[in-house]
């Protein structure tokens, strides 16, 4: 198949996908999978959880705030509220907000999740509740402690227009070789101006660009190892002087 020019899909539409092994997405625009073939949930809690601090970050907190830059199938959040509700105490409340260009349709994040058992609940609840056309802010509040926010659109201009409070950001976009814009000095900055002070980020990205244009925008970054075999992955903290 011929790969299609990513911005020539228009921002919020639906990217064509591929289905290799059954119901593993391929993005054909940008030439990459949309999440590691080896176990996207098994990452997810590595890479995202792990490197933020998560579930640990929780205890205490009244309310927290995660960004997340690329929803794709909904797979970072379905496990992040998976954990969520193991953890979490009476009075706490979840705000996981995602920004995404070309949202997907329910029965393609459905087929993609339905790859883990263990995210049977959080597939369905999450599929029931997904507009057959995605646009502007998709909010659904999954129960009384959980909220999810998926901002349809460049990433650029969703953060730009968030209100700032962030306590932790899964920086997910497809390879920084193949979807530059998601990894600029200038989306950086953004996502680094909207974090609390002593906020993080975690990313499975290790390109030396990501790291210059994160440190440039006021991270303390640090490289910690990659999951499945992967050298290096990339976590760290807002500086106090940002």
């Amino acid at each position: 198949m011929t790969d299609v020019n990513p911005d020539q899909i228009g921002a919020g539409a639906p990217q064509p996908l591929e289905w290799r092994d059954g119901d593993m997405p391929y993005s054909t625009a940008f030439g990459d999978h949309f999440y590691c073939q080896t176990d996207g949930r098994l990452e997810c809690g590595h890479v995202f959880l792990a490197g933020n601090g998560l579930p640990k970050r929780w205890n205490g907190r009244q309310t927290f705030v995660i960004g997340e830059l690329g929803f794709g199938t909904g797979l970072n959040f379905a496990e992040t509220w998976r954990q969520w509700k193991q953890h979490r105490a009476a009075g706490q409340h979840l705000h996981f907000i995602s920004f995404e260009l070309h949202p997907m349709r329910g029965e393609e994040i459905g087929r993609a999740l339905s790859h883990w058992p263990e995210l049977d609940a959080e597939r369905k609840a999450l599929t029931a509740a997904w507009p057959q056309t995605p646009d502007g802010t998709v909010s659904l509040d999954l129960d009384d402690q959980t909220r999810l926010s998926v901002v349809c659109g460049s990433a650029l201009d969703g953060v730009t227009a968030a209100k700032p409070g962030f306590d932790a950001w899964y920086l997910d976009g497809f390879a920084p070789s193949r979807n530059g814009d998601m990894w600029s000095e200038e989306l950086m900055r953004e996502v680094c101006e909207k974090t609390v002070a002593g906020g993080t980020f975690a990313t499975y990205a290790a390109a030396g660009f990501v790291r210059r244009n994160l440190i440039a925008a006021g991270f303390a970054v640090e490289r910690r190892k990659g999951f499945a075999g992967k050298r290096e992955m990339l976590c760290g903290v807002k500086a106090p002087s940002s």
